[in-house]
């Protein structure tokens, strides 16, 4: 799926002038209220998963090694922590580094480059 920022201003611009070319100033007005309802939706969930994982300790996650099998390239932090119901703990700011552990000792840390993840390691005791 492409989910570029582009795309969205693209199909919001597109919205708006469909409306006024449809409906006048009212299908201007529908767009503008179905494009602030679709940004509230967006908000009301990233607001969920913050509030979800603000009751979990931070750094934790209940399996390492299940959360590494569970990651893919291009992430976005937020949806990390969705993953992970914890916030990080964070290692570095440049490069942008956070790293999660288990009870076991395990940990995962997570490399973000411009706002996606880049690359991650699976850290275990010995």
């Amino acid at each position: 799926m492409i989910n570029a920022p582009w795309l969205g201003w693209a199909l919001a611009v597109f919205a708006v002038a469909a409306g006024y070319w449809s409906y006048g100033w009212h299908g201007v007005l529908l767009a503008i209220t179905v494009i602030v309802f679709w940004l509230l939706l967006q908000l009301s969930r990233t607001l969920r998963t913050l509030r979800m994982a603000a009751r979990s300790p931070v750094g934790h996650v209940a399996s390492a090694v299940m959360l590494q099998t569970r990651l893919k390239h291009g992430l976005r932090l937020i949806q990390v922590i969705s993953l992970t119901r914890s916030l990080g703990e964070r290692v570095s700011e440049t490069p942008e580094v956070w790293r999660w552990r288990d009870e076991g000792g395990a940990a995962v840390t997570l490399q973000f480059e411009q706002a996606r993840l880049a690359q991650w390691r699976l850290e275990r005791d010995s």
